[in-house]
């Protein structure tokens, strides 16, 4: 068989020496009629132009370098696993569809103040937990060997962590993602990697409102200098505070718990992600409060998961808390006093308010069915999470603890996942937790445990050095969101209106209802628990 390009390189002379003959016979047509000597390309031409540029888009496929420069040399590249065609047969790179298509993140570099020099200052931060320890290994605590205490935790994958590090976890990953880019301009949102947690925790409490205040306001007017805040107004920016909002509402002239940060008019219209947000407001969204696991492979979750469905439960319920001063009158104070006398309930009381060593309590939530979770230091409590993480299915008393909060993590069927028993019942008609909890069918239990199960990879927040995971977990869940948003947003003001989330203004927290304005103020379940 005769090689393809000296084929049509014969082919090619013969074409040539037809058209010379034709030439000579039409030679005194030529003159009489000029429109004639313009020929066109015969189609062994268009071949031949053809084969050249094919092999151009071979060649330039293997040289070529990716248009997308990394933001830094501390971005890894993403490790996707994927059956690919030989070599020869594979697809240019100019057309494939780019994964981070509408996905980009712009991630300022912003001074140390505002972040790293906050780490380094870990001491000065008051409290009764040991801070500099809970900042290490990106915020994600002290490793946990072993298992832990009684083996509760994973084999790896597991840390102390503290409940308010989520800052440090986010920017963690994000150093790593994927889809970082230097271009602003190519960027879906923009990620600012301010740890207000530190920041407000540095002042709580504080009469100087001057020196309380001060960084927040450094930050917001080095937002508002900068061309890619004034781009959009910042509406495709966001925060991580790693605390609850109410840490960051106080009156910039009041004294308070917190500051002021989410109070400056110049950065209301940036989306802010929080522990536990305000239902009243639309500019920040809850997230899930940091557990114990922090996986690197996606084995690591199946194999976890697999082994909370497996396990005994002996008891049908169980609390992994401890009792608050004050009133006996509260859900709390019912809690204990109703799981102390019945011998079906597993009960773990720690000296002060969330301060227990992490086996011990995940332990008592693997051995429960149900794990009751009353409010903390504000309606949420992170051992919500740790009991998700237990396959334990959770009790909630007030609607703001959960379902009014984790809209983007959790089923809007709450339902499916939990149990909800009116704080007033127990508190003021002495209702027995523990009857409610025995009616439910166990076929109905069994649904539940499984939805609580599968719950778990979108409820922790993995290790950012993981590659080649499948599975999306708390961070992924939050960043589409926010993008999401952003892009209604974006589409909004090219129309020359502004975007109005269903969860934005006074009736935030009826998130689950139409986003018909209409339907949205009609009557829903959980109106009698909403202050107005």
């Amino acid at each position: 068989m005769k090689p393809f390009s000296r084929s049509l390189q014969r082919d090619l002379d013969a074409a040539a020496a037809a058209d010379d003959d034709d030439g000579k016979h039409h030679s005194a047509d030529d003159k009489q009629n000029p429109e004639r000597g313009a020929r066109r390309p015969s189609r062994l031409f268009y071949l031949a132009l053809l084969y050249v540029v094919f092999w151009a888009l071979v060649f330039y496929h293997h040289f070529s370098t990716s248009v997308q420069q990394s933001v830094s040399a501390a971005v890894a590249a993403p490790a996707v696993l994927q059956l690919r065609p030989a070599a020869f047969f594979s697809v240019p790179r100019i057309f494939r569809r780019d994964p981070c298509a509408g996905r980009y993140v712009y991630m300022y570099d912003l001074p140390p103040r505002f972040n790293a020099d906050l780490v380094r200052e870990c001491r000065r931060i008051s409290g009764s937990t040991d801070v500099c320890k809970d900042v290490a290994n990106d915020g994600f605590g002290p490793n946990i060997t072993g298992g832990g205490e009684g083996g509760s935790l994973p084999e790896s994958g597991a840390y102390d962590t503290d409940q308010y590090m989520l800052g440090l976890i986010f920017h963690a990953r994000m150093r790593r993602h994927e889809c970082l880019t230097a271009d602003p301009a190519a960027a879906a949102v923009v990620y600012v990697p301010f740890y207000a947690g530190l920041d407000s925790a540095m002042h709580l409490g504080s009469k100087d409102l001057a020196a309380r205040d001060a960084l927040s306001r450094d930050v917001v007017d080095w937002l508002a200098r900068r061309p890619e805040w004034r781009a959009m107004g910042g509406r495709d920016h966001f925060l991580v505070s790693g605390r609850g909002t109410w840490d960051f509402i106080v009156s910039p002239d009041a004294v308070g718990w917190g500051n002021a940060l989410m109070t400056f008019p110049a950065i209301l219209n940036a989306t802010f992600l929080t522990t536990e947000a305000s239902p009243w407001h639309g500019n920040d969204f809850a997230v899930p409060f940091p557990s114990h696991f922090h996986p690197s492979s996606d084995a690591e979750v199946v194999g976890w998961q697999d082994r909370v469905h497996q396990m005994d439960r002996p008891f049908l319920w169980g609390f992994a808390g401890g009792a608050r001063g004050g009133s006996q009158r509260t859900v709390r104070a019912q809690i204990m006093e109703q799981c102390g006398r019945s011998s079906r309930c597993a009960l773990l009381g720690v000296p002060a308010p969330g301060h227990y060593a992490p086996g011990r309590a995940m332990r008592l939530l693997e051995s429960a069915e149900f794990c009751v979770q009353p409010r903390g230091d504000g309606y949420t409590r992170k051992s919500t999470f740790d009991t998700i993480l237990a396959g334990c299915i959770p009790v909630f008393f007030h609607p703001i603890s959960a379902y009014l909060q984790y809209i983007w993590h959790l089923p809007r069927d709450h339902r499916s996942y939990s149990v909800f028993i009116p704080h007033g019942d127990v508190v003021e008609r002495n209702a027995s937790i523990e009857e409610v909890l025995s009616r439910i069918p166990p076929a109905k239990v069994a649904q539940m445990r499984e939805r609580v199960i599968r719950l778990i990879p979108t409820v922790l927040y993995r290790h950012p050095a993981a590659k080649g995971v499948t599975f999306k977990d708390a961070f992924d869940v939050a960043l589409e969101r926010v993008i999401d948003r952003v892009a209604k947003r974006r589409r909004a003001a090219a129309e020359g209106r502004e975007y109005v989330d269903s969860v934005d203004g006074k009736y935030s927290w009826k998130y689950d209802l139409a986003q018909d304005r209409e339907k949205m103020l009609a009557p829903h379940e959980f109106d009698p628990y909403i202050n107005t």
